[in-house]
């Protein structure tokens, strides 16, 4: 089993900043694991933003690119969002998970709420 835990959601203005952490636990050999944030938003289905592979090469969705960063610490078996420029449209609640392959189960995601 592995167990994924988001943190870091919270409620911020339009153009404001979050950095979201996901810590993964259990059977995971993370160093080798690539990984990926997803996003729903309400009456939406999940859609992944950003990848990050064991070497380090990342991948952004045409919507937050250039806004949102990902980033690894392999040590700490954590992968992170930076989210900046934030818009009313990214309100929805994050979710990390595997990117390639069977996902692992879903952790309870962190609600990031953007006001304008």
């Amino acid at each position: 089993q592995v167990q994924l835990v988001e943190s870091g959601g919270g409620l911020v203005q339009a153009g404001g900043s979050l950095r979201l952490s996901c810590a993964a636990s259990g059977r995971i050999m993370f160093r080798i694991t690539d990984m990926a944030w997803y996003r729903q938003a309400p009456g939406k289905q999940r859609e992944l933003i950003a990848s990050i592979t064991s070497g380090g090469s990342t991948n952004y969705a045409d919507s937050v690119k250039g806004r949102f960063t990902i980033a690894r610490d392999n040590a700490k078996n954590t992968v992170y969002l930076q989210m900046n420029s934030l818009k009313p449209e990214d309100t929805a609640v994050y979710y990390c998970n595997r990117f390639v392959g069977s996902t692992y189960t879903w952790g309870q995601g962190t609600q990031v709420t953007v006001s304008s």
